[in-house]
């Protein structure tokens, strides 16, 4: 029977499978040399998951690269059917030659990532419906509340969620930006952010979120999924 796993039990389940939790989903990318090459990858993915495919994978090949997401659709949530059809994508790529990670060690021009966005407001249920159609999404499975997220109903955008604000802060960005990393990347992206002129503004939460800036002083959160529990 599926079941659906914790962060710490999904990232533990597929880490030696070169796979990263991230945001509820595991992904994992694979290094090609042509466009077909990948093509081929995506359909022996597909067919390694069999049936389940349609509901739990999704591929983005390039002439490059080819990154493989599941998630579980039907809950929004990685769940242990989840964890079975990584290690099969990962034993297939193996088989064929090609070695699934999640992209830094296999020399990809980074390594995979999930972005959101984030927009600050003092009355979520207000202004969330004109985003939702401004934008052209949709409710998560599982998540129609008034003050709930929104995603790209294909896919293709990030992720919207609203923070919720006890007092206007003109002088503040309203909307930042996101970045989910795999957990043992997060130093090394915030080493880079830092060397490329940011500042650290907070790391009160790390290792879930570490709050940067820009010389400006608008602001983006490196994330992982760690320390979200308890």
């Amino acid at each position: 029977m599926e079941q659906i796993l914790s962060r710490q039990e999904a990232s533990e389940a597929v880490q030696d499978h070169g796979w990263r939790y991230m945001l509820g989903t595991l992904q994992t990318s694979v290094p090609v040399g042509a466009l077909a090459q990948a093509i081929s990858l995506a359909a022996d993915a597909v067919a390694a998951c069999g049936d389940d495919a349609d509901r739990h994978l999704r591929v983005d090949v390039r002439p490059d690269l080819a990154v493989f997401t599941l998630q579980s659709l039907d809950h929004a949530a990685v769940s242990t059917r989840d964890v079975e059809l990584a290690r099969r994508i990962s034993a297939t790529a193996d088989k064929s030659g090609f070695l699934p990670g999640p992209g830094l060690a296999a020399g990809a021009p980074r390594s995979v990532q999930v972005v959101e966005i984030a927009i600050d407001a003092l009355s979520i249920s207000g202004i969330r419906p004109f985003w939702k159609a401004v934008l052209g999404y949709a409710d998560e499975a599982g998540a129609e509340g008034p003050e709930d997220a929104l995603v790209d109903p294909v896919r293709q955008g990030p992720a919207i969620w609203f923070q919720q604000m006890d007092r206007a802060r003109p002088q503040r960005n309203r909307i930042h930006i996101d970045v989910c990393v795999p957990h043992d990347e997060a130093s090394r992206r915030i080493e880079a952010a830092l060397a490329a002129g940011g500042r650290l503004v907070s790391a009160g939460r790390a290792p879930a979120f570490w709050v940067l800036a820009d010389v400006e002083g608008n602001e983006a959160c490196v994330t992982t999924w760690q320390g979200r529990d308890g």
